[in-house]
């Protein structure tokens, strides 16, 4: 069983709910470019997050609408046939689903007409199993102001489509003007080791302020950071991180020194590395919640062990060193972020 250390609340309306200190990102059971990951390897990872926390808290679970090599709702689908094997977790789950997207397509639409779709999209999907509890669209649309999609997004929860707004990639300013219409009970953005950028921090602090819950995806930096990638052949043909910039060889070289740094720290620390990256972003705030991704019980649970390290200030002090001398080379997706995947609206 987790420690008190280990539990946190959401923001926003959902600021009564507890919720484990690490969560759990499902987008790689589905998204893959060989076979998905079998139906009971799947649900036994998702079991064994739930199962190590106390009745009244919850552990909050990450899907997409698009989670699929076909950019369609596997994710979800897997997820329907999990509650209906196991509803008895439907209330032990904090369900948070990216969309926003058009049909299969990564072009981000906020229109109402859009997001409706998608919302309803999302439920028809999750067929009745489980209560859609919190949405995010997974940009934000440059073409429709936030503040309108907000309004377009209180509206479909009023009409008891789901419970809670999100938002997803957004800067600071986008947070804070966003929060101005209706409460947002979660801003999702990658926070790690290795993306820890200006706007980042920005958000951080907006999201503080505000008493907003931070879902920090990638803590682990897309697993570069655990120390098991050691070479361009330890990630598998069709992979998209073999696409994002901080994997191409001019980079890689450089980025393992950065490993091989946290790899001693967690040695001297008596952890794993994934365990360090963890505790860290979960050290950033008393709301901040590392999202790891897990198909696998013992990778779930090691990653939920991380929210229970204590860091001294030394340990800190530290990982702060390593991320001031050792810049990151590569960027966080494939190269031209801001028009490619529009982040940071």
């Amino acid at each position: 069983m987790i420690t008190d250390k280990n539990i946190t609340t959401l923001g926003g309306t959902a600021s009564g709910i507890k919720v484990a200190k690490v969560a759990h990102g499902l987008m790689m059971m589905t998204w893959v470019r060989s076979q998905p990951v079998p139906d009971e390897e799947a649900f036994e990872s998702i079991k064994a997050g739930v199962d190590a926390l106390p009745p009244d808290v919850k552990m909050f679970v990450n899907s997409g609408e698009f989670y699929a090599n076909d950019l369609g709702t596997a994710n979800l689908e897997l997820l329907a046939r999990f509650f209906d094997k196991y509803p008895d977790y439907a209330e032990r789950i904090f369900l948070s689903v990216k969309g926003g997207t058009l049909p299969q397509k990564i072009t981000f639409d906020a229109s109402p007409q859009n997001l409706r779709r998608s919302v309803e999209n999302i439920n028809r999907a999750l067929r009745g199993t489980k209560k859609l509890d919190l949405f995010e669209s997974a940009r934000v649309d440059p073409n429709v102001p936030v503040e309108e999609a907000t309004k377009t997004l209180k509206g479909l929860l009023e009409e008891g489509l789901f419970e809670h707004i999100g938002l997803s990639e957004c800067s600071a300013e986008t947070l804070r003007r966003a929060n101005t219409v209706h409460p947002i009970a979660v801003v999702e953005i990658e926070v790690s080791p290795w993306s820890y950028e200006e706007e980042t921090k920005k958000v951080l602090a907006t999201a503080s302020e505000l008493g907003i819950a931070v879902a920090a995806y990638s803590p682990l930096g897309r697993g570069f950071l655990t120390g098991a990638i050691r070479t361009l052949d330890d990630i598998p043909e069709g992979d998209h991180r073999r696409h994002f910039t901080r994997f191409k060889p001019e980079n890689f070289k450089h980025n393992l020194e950065i490993v091989d740094e946290f790899i001693k720290v967690a040695k001297s620390k008596g952890v794993t590395p994934a365990q360090l990256c963890i505790a860290w972003v979960a050290s950033l705030g008393d709301k901040v919640i590392p999202m790891p991704g897990s198909s696998h019980k013992s990778r779930t649970l090691e990653n939920l062990g991380g929210g229970d390290i204590e860091l001294s200030a030394q340990e800190k002090a530290e990982i702060e060193r390593i991320i001031n001398e050792y810049e990151v080379k590569g960027d966080r997706y494939a190269g031209q972020d801001r028009k490619t995947l529009l982040l940071w609206g």
